[in-house]
């Protein structure tokens, strides 16, 4: 009797090993999320800061769950180019444009890997004086770090894996998968997206 094969879930794309973290965890940890932010914030308008294009879909979603008055600006960092790593130091491609001096400003990223993004950009923002600074993030990858930074606000812990979907990208591709997965390693720097 041969053994029975399981069929890949109808919603995995196939240029994913698997789902690792699928739409309805999404939209149930963005609820939580949003709710602590409002409590630690208190009474106080936020001052959002997304990092674009890899935290748009994250942000569009958190700031709809945070009960708070929010103003909202992005910045543009590359980091990865089109690589599975960060090999570089991260490059301020757009500043933002709101003056963040004596406001409550929270920090808006897709994921914690080495940390040197988060770092870089919250290094810069403090240099502009806000009154405090808080920093949220979709994914924290663990074991990766190369500078000690840790977020106050953290979606999902995950392994050490290269993943896709939901605003993260690998060569601007695959932002719109609506859940986290990991993306085949075959794909993972294929000649012709170089």
């Amino acid at each position: 009797m041969s053994k029975a094969i399981k069929p890949k879930p109808s919603n995995l794309h196939s240029d994913l090993d698997r789902i690792l973290v699928s739409e309805l965890r999404l939209k149930r940890r963005l609820t939580k999320l949003g709710s602590e932010i409002t409590e630690a914030f208190g009474d106080k308008e936020i001052t959002a800061i997304s990092i674009i294009n890899g935290a748009i879909f994250f942000t569009a979603d958190l700031l709809r769950k945070i009960n708070r008055p929010i103003r909202l600006d992005c910045i543009r960092v590359s980091s990865y180019r089109n690589q599975t790593i960060s090999k570089e130091k991260p490059h301020i491609l757009d500043m933002l444009r709101l003056n963040v001096e004596k406001q409550h400003v929270l920090l808006i990223d897709d994921i914690l890997d080495t940390g040197k993004t988060l770092s870089v950009v919250a290094k810069l923002l403090k240099k502009r004086k806000p009154a405090s600074l808080k920093t949220c993030v979709l994914l924290a990858k663990q074991g990766r770090r190369e500078v000690e930074f840790e977020a106050d606000f953290v979606g999902f812990k995950i392994p050490d894996r290269f993943v896709v979907g939901y605003g993260l990208d690998f060569a601007e591709r695959y932002r719109n998968l609506p859940s986290i997965g990991i993306l085949k390693p075959s794909l993972q720097n294929p000649p012709e997206w170089a």
